[in-house]
């Protein structure tokens, strides 16, 4: 079951983790990258495969990026601006 909660926080880590930027494509890109780190560090930390970690991370972190709008989770001005 602890594997299981440990997934479920990942996850909310990484939604809340998932984006900066003001276009959807800014947002979804830093959220790639984002949630591929926490991702890969979580898989890593977990046990299990760092880089399954960082592939799951970035899908999410990219997806969640992508979805949400600026005014619901805002972390500034992307690095490559």
């Amino acid at each position: 079951m602890a594997k299981l909660e440990n997934k479920i926080v990942a996850a909310v880590l990484i939604a809340l983790l998932s984006a900066c930027g003001s276009t959807p494509k800014d947002r979804a890109i830093s959220g790639a990258g984002i949630g591929a780190g926490v991702g890969a560090v979580g898989g890593a930390l977990m046990g299990g495969d760092a880089v399954k970690g960082a592939v799951v991370g970035g899908v999410v972190g990219g997806a969640a990026g992508g979805l949400t709008k600026e005014k619901d989770v805002n972390l500034g001005k992307p690095v490559w601006q």
